[in-house]
């Protein structure tokens, strides 16, 4: 099993050159499967966690989330980016508590965004001040964790919403942020806008449009693309398919797009025999 330290290090390495997708999982099988599929990292989902604990999207516990993020640490050798949300705090000083004890889960890195949870955006002095404490609180645990910020501004409809956005991510990124994110759907322009604000530092894209190759995403110039709760909806989308047909037309015709049962033991065995050992 590789090490935290170095499982960081990786992280931050992938963050240096090229582009790379960091799937979401939700629950340390789907984690496993990913990681059996040569991704180099994985970030979770918390609208994925929050549907698996039958919750809309923002409606987890800090402690349930924490609780969350060091199980998922521990699934798979791949280092972790931990969704989490904004950090469970309106005031930069709950932020840098929250933040610390989310670095304490052994993650690679972790995001804060800057919508409360009323959908609204913070002010934005103190959305960079809520930034600056995290940034804080990751230097002074002296663990090399990356430090993603979020602009959820395209997400809540604000006015001039890219606009608002990148004037955000621009003095998240002077606050000292290591990877800039505005969650939303993002054209080639609007993506070269997000890059200039950024300064030349990583930023993170969603990945939402079903016709769109990766690569097209990729040769933007972004550096990291993420799936958000794509994988855990697909899943939900194929289970209720399936009883959809089942309750209704009393048929199994999805039945035929699942995953055999054999397959799935067979992968998952050596996680049981390990368990044992």
């Amino acid at each position: 099993m590789t090490s935290i330290a170095e499982r960081r290090a990786a992280f931050r390495r992938l963050h240096q050159a090229g582009c790379f997708v960091i799937p979401n999982p939700w629950d340390i099988g789907s984690a496993r499967l990913l990681a059996g599929l040569d991704f180099k990292a994985l970030a979770t989902t918390s609208g994925g966690f929050a549907f698996s604990r039958g919750l809309p999207d923002g409606a987890v516990s800090r402690d349930a989330m924490l609780a969350h993020v060091a199980e998922m640490v521990e699934a798979t050798d791949l280092p972790l980016n931990a969704d989490f949300g904004n950090a469970f705090a309106d005031d930069a000083e709950g932020v840098a508590t929250n933040v610390s004890l989310c670095v304490d889960t052994g993650v690679a890195g972790l995001s804060v965004e800057d919508m409360a949870a009323d959908r609204s955006l913070y002010g934005f002095e103190h959305a960079v001040d809520r930034i600056l404490a995290a940034r804080a609180a990751i230097d002074a645990s002296r663990q090399d964790v990356l430090l993603t910020a979020r602009s959820e501004a395209l997400l809540v409809g604000h006015p001039n919403a890219l606009d608002e956005a990148c004037r955000r991510i621009t003095a998240f990124a002077e606050a000292g942020a290591d990877v800039l994110f505005v969650p939303g759907k993002l054209d080639a322009d609007a993506t070269q806008a997000v890059l200039a604000a950024a300064g030349g530092k990583p930023i993170n894209v969603i990945a939402l449009d079903p016709a769109q190759p990766i690569a097209e995403i990729a040769a933007r110039g972004v550096r990291r693309i993420s799936l958000a709760t794509g994988l855990a909806r697909a899943a939900y989308g194929g289970f209720l398919r399936l009883a959809r047909e089942v309750s209704g037309a009393g048929t199994l015709t999805q039945l035929a797009q699942a995953e055999p049962g054999a397959e799935l033991n067979r992968f998952f065995a050596p996680f049981a025999r390990g368990s044992q050992s």
